[in-house]
């Protein structure tokens, strides 16, 4: 299905932004549908603040989308490096960052993600060997993940860990 040409601008995140990206990592949590939302509070768990925590650090890179109607940022995607001895949830090797990836429940389902996630993966190419993420295998993003070549490497629970190799892939989805 095409996606109808969107009125959004990208532009990077800057240390400044850390405050937007700490709401961001709240709406990237995925609450399946019927399910009570989280409190804001479980971005403070250090398991889960360390994805945001300090924003700025070597090997931080992201984007924030804002819609030029509204000039309202409206989501974000940010990757950061873990190590073994503090890995993220989609941790898979020291030198692929783990990418995050959230918009404003009012703005999902609308190619906003799939904008973000395409000049993401362009820049991410040019520093990295591959990216990783965790998915809930509930939720509906990994259909996106899949589009753009993410593959399944790591089970735990409904959880799963997905890597893309850039010497594998291109930064669209595909078509199929």
């Amino acid at each position: 299905m095409p996606i109808r040409s969107l009125s959004q601008v990208m532009r990077p995140l800057t240390k400044f932004d850390e405050s937007f990206l700490w709401e961001m990592l709240y709406h990237a949590l995925y609450v399946p549908e019927g399910s009570a939302p989280f409190s804001k509070e479980i971005v403070n768990q250090p398991d889960i603040a360390k994805y945001v925590l300090g924003w700025g650090r070597p090997g931080d890179m992201g984007f924030v989308a804002i819609d030029k109607t509204s000039r309202l940022q409206v989501g974000a995607v940010w990757i950061r490096l873990f190590n073994s001895h503090n890995p993220g949830y989609g941790y898979v090797a020291e030198g692929i960052p783990e990418l995050s990836i959230a918009m404003l429940p009012g703005y999902r389902n609308l190619g906003f993600g799939t904008q973000l996630l395409s000049h993401m993966l362009a820049k991410a190419t040019e520093q990295f060997s591959g990216l990783s993420l965790s998915v809930t295998s509930e939720n509906p993003a990994r259909r996106l993940y899949e589009r753009f070549g993410f593959r399944l490497v790591g089970v735990s629970g409904s959880s799963l860990t997905m890597l893309l190799e850039f010497s594998q892939a291109d930064t669209g989805p595909s078509t199929s």
